[in-house]
């Protein structure tokens, strides 16, 4: 699931994903994102996040999301341009597994996901 109000960097990860066989999901926003989570048969394996949308911003979303057991499987890495310290730690200690700022390169997005066990490392060459 790929959740940011930029089309243009849902499309960038899109890519990136779907490049790795991942099947994706999209939303505008965090409030969009429950929405497609409610119809969706089963429950994504992963959510890129940005943190800056409007109507339920990326943080909101991963202390939604957290706060449903169905989701507990859910790998929630944010995306987003908020660099600040305290920001990091605050979404990390929300339930967010990773923290991507962009700008970032698609192997930046690749290391993560590796080191996230969601593919295995070298499944990308």
């Amino acid at each position: 699931m790929v959740i940011d109000d930029s089309r243009a960097m849902r499309l960038i990860l899109r890519r990136i994903v779907t490049g790795l066989n991942f099947e994706v999901v999209e939303a505008g926003n965090g409030r969009e994102a429950m929405d497609r989570l409610a119809e969706l048969e089963s429950v994504p394996e992963l959510a890129l996040i940005d943190w800056n949308m409007p109507e339920m911003n990326g943080l909101e979303f991963v202390t939604a999301v957290r706060a449903d057991k169905k989701f507990r499987g859910m790998t929630l890495m944010m995306v987003t341009t908020e660099s600040e310290h305290g920001q990091i730690v605050r979404a990390l200690a929300a339930g967010a597994h990773e923290y991507v700022i962009k700008p970032f390169t698609p192997d930046a997005i690749v290391d993560k996901l590796v080191m996230l066990g969601l593919i295995p490392d070298g499944a990308h060459a």
